[in-house]
């Protein structure tokens, strides 16, 4: 497996965190600019929570890896959380309608991903009793990877819609080449480090 992959993975998250931190810097500061900056903030926390998980191979590094991953993808989650209620905030405040472009609605299915996502990975591991057990706990953890890869590259897809968006296009600027760009980097970097043997798919340790 290519490990050094990884810095490829990181390069991509902090050009895509810095085209929106430029974006949303270089204008006046609004309610709405932390909707950007927050998301933004939980997506590379969302990045560094997979890759110091991929892989890992002793026991310890495993159970320190997924302390670590669980750390960073509750920072992440709050981020999005935080960002979510300050748009709906905004847009309440201003009678603006909710889930109506292709951003929003891909949004919206990004976060029902990530909830989905954090209950299913923190009970699994903490809570295996929910599932009948640890080894039914332990089969979950496939489905949790694969979910996992799907939600990110679901959130990578709704920051480059937002590049159509309305507030985008008169305020923020953003390029949709250098989005999309950016993101194709984070998945060079992600993809050669998934372990397929994780997912049943393969034979192998």
């Amino acid at each position: 497996m290519n490990a050094g992959t990884g810095t490829v993975a990181q390069a991509g998250a902090w050009i895509l965190a810095a085209i929106v931190w430029g974006s949303v810097f270089s204008n006046d500061l609004m309610l709405f600019s932390t909707h950007p900056l927050l998301n933004s903030a939980a997506m590379l926390f969302f990045v560094q929570g997979i890759l110091i998980i991929q892989p890992t191979h002793t026991a310890k590094q495993k159970k320190q890896g997924t302390y670590t991953h669980a750390a960073l993808n509750d920072v992440a989650l709050l981020a999005a959380i935080a960002g979510l209620v300050l748009i709906e905030y905004n847009k309440i405040k201003d009678g603006n309608p909710h889930f109506e472009s292709p951003h929003a609605i891909l949004g919206l299915i990004t976060y029902i991903m990530i909830f989905t996502q954090a209950f299913v990975g923190v009970t699994q591991y903490f809570t295996p009793g929910l599932y009948g057990g640890e080894e039914n706990a332990k089969a979950l953890y496939k489905y949790h990877r694969v979910f996992g890869y799907l939600t990110l590259t679901v959130m990578l897809a709704t920051i480059c819609a937002a590049t159509q968006t309305g507030f985008n296009t008169n305020v923020l600027g953003m390029q949709l080449w250098a989005v999309v760009v950016a993101c194709v980097i984070i998945l060079i970097g992600l993809v050669p480090r998934i372990r397929l043997n994780k997912f049943g798919w393969m034979a192998g340790k």
